[in-house]
């Protein structure tokens, strides 16, 4: 069975640093992007960052400059480096891996709770 588990989430003040992970089995890691998506209360869920097979990266505007996505295909790892927190980044935090290209294959995680707040 595949399986996401995200980490790393929690409570951090205004301008604080967060490291989010997301572990995966059962899938060949390497071929997958790999994303991460966030939905606040009352928000339809978004689209933070993503970086492909290939190791390109997209991020949303809201977190550029802020936030870096980055992959460890050898632990089958990805990571969310989050810097200079605000509080509207405050959200369930979600890990997708996505592969196919007219049929998509999506798996998601549980998500995990990043609160920011003074």
């Amino acid at each position: 069975q595949v399986q996401l588990v995200e980490s790393g989430g929690g409570l951090v003040q205004p301008g604080g640093s967060l490291q989010l992970s997301c572990s995966t089995s059962r899938i060949t890691f390497s071929l997958y992007h790999m994303g991460w998506y966030r939905q606040a209360p009352g928000k339809q869920r978004e689209l933070v960052a993503s970086i492909t097979s290939g190791g390109v990266t997209n991020y949303a505007d809201s977190v550029k400059g802020r936030f870096t996505i980055s992959r460890d295909n050898a632990k089958t790892t990805v990571y969310l480096q989050m810097n200079r927190l605000k509080p509207e980044d405050t959200a369930l935090y979600y890990c997708n891996a996505k592969i196919g290209g007219t049929r998509v294959t999506n798996y998601w995680g549980q998500g995990t709770q990043v609160t920011v707040s003074s």
